[in-house]
């Protein structure tokens, strides 16, 4: 049947994941698989910031910055930081990249490796929500670029054009990988991973072959976080029907 087929395709594509997982070529071609990973200890790797989720009023006091510095976890080792506090309750803190050499038009079933520092407790408590567990990481995929733009129902309002999920649920572009919380009580950066390996998701790129990636945090929790990302891998595998 198709779903049995498509469990199959996902199933090889989870094994590649864990195949891969010591591949550090930036983009690799595998047969009909196309691998992707970016190391922001080398710089922003083609990566960019952004920030949606709020009033157009409210662009003064979101403190929203980005920059390529030294971890917090190893003052040798550099990663990509982003920083917001997150006045409208909703904010959604991002990096976007664009793939080129897929092949066009076709959808394919991904794997999302994210990594990343954060210092907040999954069971923090804090305005809004928690700052660890009210903090929902996401990854997508789509073939059309991901941008900043005023909600077509409110002209005073910022949002994303394409569908994320709101807060711990995704939407048709991408898929929540689970919160930044940390064990433990201590505010204290540490490094964590997140994946989608037992969660099928999948994308098509447009018809130059391009699929733009994005990951990034749609946040409850009414304060400032600042996180450290490290490295962002996508396996990204040829969906037959």
């Amino acid at each position: 049947s198709k779903s049995t087929g498509r469990k199959a395709i996902w199933g090889i594509g989870a094994v590649l994941t864990l195949g891969m997982a010591s591949c550090d070529t930036t983009d690799d071609n595998v047969g009909p698989n196309f691998i992707h990973t970016s190391d922001f200890n080398k710089g922003n790797e083609n990566w960019e910031a952004g920030l949606t989720d709020f009033s157009t009023q409210q662009d003064s006091i979101m403190e929203f910055s980005s920059k390529i510095t030294a971890l917090p976890t190893d003052s040798l080792k550099k990663g990509f930081m982003l920083t917001s506090h997150n006045r409208s309750d909703d904010a959604f803190m991002y990096l976007k990249r664009k793939l080129t050499g897929l092949a066009p038009n076709q959808t394919y079933d991904i794997t999302f490796e994210v990594e990343l520092a954060s210092k907040y407790p999954e069971k923090g408590v804090g305005v809004g929500g928690s700052p660890g567990g009210a903090v929902y990481l996401k990854a997508g995929a789509s073939g059309i670029e991901p941008q900043k733009v005023k909600d077509s129902t409110n002209a005073q309002h910022w949002t994303l054009n394409w569908d994320k999920g709101n807060q711990s649920s995704g939407g048709k572009n991408a898929i929540v990988l689970g919160t930044v919380g940390i064990e433990g009580e201590t505010y204290k950066y540490q490094i964590i991973k997140r994946t989608n390996q037992s969660k099928a998701f999948s994308a098509k790129t447009n018809d130059k072959g391009e699929l733009w990636l994005l990951v990034g945090t749609d946040s409850g929790f009414e304060g400032i976080t600042t996180l450290y990302y490290t490295k962002v891998k996508a396996v990204l595998l040829k969906a037959t029907l």
